[in-house]
């Protein structure tokens, strides 16, 4: 299953970007690392990623969020990641970035107390 990414505006600098299928190595991944820049060019610079329809992750998957994580950190915004479980979840434990990323178990949790 290719990877399906889809947008949703919330408050004015808040998006979040649903995720399902597999994030690796190929054209799936690449829409992540436009997509970021783009959402920080008008505005958005708190990015909640679902990842509960997220089947498999790989090193490249990992790395756009590590890149996301640091542009979203350069302009002052916040990424959290929601959702994540089974070895999705695993792959950010064996790595250590669950100690870096801020995971919530629900969309509506990580939101919470983003403007």
């Amino acid at each position: 299953m290719a990877l399906d990414v889809e947008r949703t505006d919330l408050q004015q600098s808040t998006s979040v970007i649903t995720l399902r299928g597999k994030l690796m190595l190929g054209e799936a991944a690449a829409q992540l690392e436009t997509l970021v820049p783009q959402l920080l060019k008008s505005g958005r610079k708190n990015l909640v990623f679902d990842l509960s329809g997220v089947t498999h992750i790989d090193s490249t998957g990992i790395g756009r969020f590590i890149d996301a994580y640091s542009r979203l950190g350069q302009a002052g915004g916040q990424m959290r990641l929601a959702g994540a479980t089974g070895a999705v979840r695993d792959s950010f434990r064996v790595t250590r970035l669950d100690t870096i990323f801020r995971f919530f178990p629900t969309v509506e949790a990580a939101v919470e107390g983003l403007n």
